[in-house]
């Protein structure tokens, strides 16, 4: 390959002979010719650069500059060299250039690991404060303290980068402008090891925005990692915009760090859903899932954690805080940038989701009856009146209900509370408890719970209640050998004892002795903490249903 005439071979030997003679210099002598020598290197370097910005890695770059691997070796240990930050960069972006993002030999794979071990060394200050005696002169020359200088080479340095990559992502369209992507490449490995310093952080920012008009990922995988660790564990602060780009570019790092939430929840006492929001909220995944391939992949995650944990109370519980939460980023979003509703939930009936999707403090509550009916008759012609294909269908149905399933908890309510048709919220709500139907299941479960709600309405008015007026009803729970028969009978008789008048007085006496008898205690609890956290953000119960509310969640907790 016949040398490029922008980089003579003489100038080229010139400047290495340089780099070795200022090695064997005393500090003095060193110093001063560097300083001499100054523009004219940083003038070479930005021309070497741009010579072998656009070679394929570091054998291309050694064939036509055989001993540019020594040149670049000596000027990084200078630190009269690198102890000026347009210095650095220029180093910086050649030793990228000699990066192969896809090393295809020996020698590349060592190439690779000398870049790295020289981009550390260039940005990591406690290795130029090891020879602070030897360049303390040079410093105090420039007028700075020590820890002043590394602080501002460390600054000036990151700036410089940031600044290179923001212009060439605006150019990303000329190819010639544009840094390569296995430079960028390069730039992020050698950050991994220093990604908690607090100076770097405006570098992760930019790297985590840069795109450069790839198809393919051009950060190391290494360095996303990394810094999702970091994340994760508190030890750098990004911008929102930053993590969740991180989050779309690197599946693996969402799936850790939504891993990482349920981790968190199921370590955690559930003593509020208020405690249980705040850990949600400052994961940060809510927020992110106001992009469509965010949310779809965490739902999918919380769907296997549901599936694993064979529909548990508390995992129900976590779903559904986190749906609400995502709610209220979404409908925070501005509506220029907001995505429609079936970006989220492409392959469900439309009307339903739209239908689910409504807060309830968004409408009257005098309206919530007709709204459930309306969820009511669109699920029941889905699940009925349609030929769902399989079990997975109609798993698909039910967690997209079991994520609204506020709504659930308020049509229990409304069968004591407001004048409904009982049939169509009964009927929701034994398709929750049962979505199944084989050998008449949800009919099955449809009647038993019919029977429990006529005989419930028959003494909800009685203010003089004992224990043994529900002695019918309780019987009925115990003798239920259905599991979804129990837990929806549990769900309406729990409610009656919070709403109704007679049972607000037996209500600390029979809930414990529900719980015992059914085994459901972990399902009334549950139940009682989310009926308190709708409570507390809606503030419409009156304050003797809450205050029992609380007493009855405090001989609970020992139970669960």
């Amino acid at each position: 390959m016949a040398q490029d005439t922008t980089v003579p071979k003489l100038n080229f030997e010139y400047w290495l002979d340089k780099a070795i003679e200022w090695g064997q210099a005393t500090t003095l002598e060193s110093q001063k010719d560097v300083c001499l020598h100054l523009p004219q290197l940083q003038e070479f370097l930005h021309q070497l650069y741009e010579t072998i910005k656009h070679l394929q890695g570091s054998t291309a770059a050694i064939e036509q500059f055989p001993l540019i691997g020594q040149l670049l070796g000596r000027l990084c240990w200078n630190p009269f060299v690198i102890g000026y930050d347009e210095s650095q960069k220029a180093l910086m972006w050649c030793l990228c250039c000699l990066y192969s993002s896809e090393p295809q030999n020996a020698v590349e794979l060592k190439a690779n690991s000398w870049v790295q071990s020289l981009l550390c060394h260039l940005l990591c200050s406690c290795k130029w404060e090891s020879n602070e005696a030897e360049t303390s002169t040079f410093i105090s020359a420039l007028g700075y303290t020590s820890a002043d200088y590394y602080y501002h080479l460390v600054k000036n340095l990151v700036i410089s980068l940031v600044t290179e990559l923001r212009e060439n992502q605006f150019n990303g369209l000329n190819i010639q402008e544009s840094v390569s992507a296995s430079h960028v490449n390069a730039v992020s490995i050698f950050c991994v090891p220093l990604i908690t310093l607090p100076d770097l952080t405006p570098l992760l920012e930019t790297l985590l925005l840069y795109h450069g008009g790839s198809s393919k990922e051009i950060l190391s995988s290494e360095f996303l990692e990394a810094v999702n660790e970091a994340v994760l564990k508190k030890k750098i602060s990004l911008p929102e915009s930053a993590i969740f780009s991180l989050w779309l570019r690197h599946l693996p790092s969402l799936e850790k760090a939504t891993l990482h939430l349920l981790d968190q929840l199921f370590s955690i006492q559930l003593n509020s859903l208020e405690e249980v929001a705040r850990v949600i909220k400052d994961s940060l995944l809510p927020q992110a899932a106001s992009h469509p391939a965010i949310f779809r992949i965490v739902n999918e995650i919380f769907k296997n954690a549901l599936v694993e944990t064979e529909g548990t109370s508390e995992v129900v519980t976590i779903i559904q805080v986190f749906t609400q939460l995502f709610l209220q980023a979404y409908q925070n979003e501005n509506k220029q940038h907001k995505f429609p509703l079936k970006a989220y939930f492409p392959y469900h009936h439309q009307p339903l989701v739209r239908s689910l999707v409504r807060r309830p403090f968004e409408l009257p509550t005098t309206y919530w009856s007709q709204h459930l009916k309306h969820i009511s008759d669109m699920l029941k012609a889905l699940v009925e009146d349609t030929n769902v294909g399989s079990l997975t269908d109609l798993f698909e149905i039910w967690f997209l209900v079991a994520c609204f399933g506020e709504w659930l908890d308020i049509a229990a309510e409304q069968l004591l509370k407001a004048a409904v048709e009982p049939d169509a919220v009964l009927w929701l709500l034994a398709f929750y408890y049962c979505p199944k139907n084989e050998n008449q299941q949800r009919t099955e479960t449809m009647v038993e719970a019919q029977a429990v709600y006529n005989n419930l309405m028959m003494v909800f008015s009685c203010a003089d209640l004992s224990v043994k007026d529900l002695e019918a009803a309780v019987h009925r729970i115990t003798g239920i050998e259905q599991c979804c028969n129990q837990l929806l009978t549990t769900h309406l008789l729990t409610n009656f004892l919070l709403f109704s008048t007679g049972g607000h007085k037996i209500a600390q006496e029979c809930i414990y002795h529900i719980a015992e008898i059914t085994g459901t205690s972990k399902e009334v609890y549950n139940l009682l903490i989310r009926t308190a956290y709708r409570f507390n953000n809606s503030g419409e119960e009156n304050q003797r249903t809450v205050k029992l509310l609380n007493e009855l969640l405090e001989k609970l907790i020992s139970k669960v």
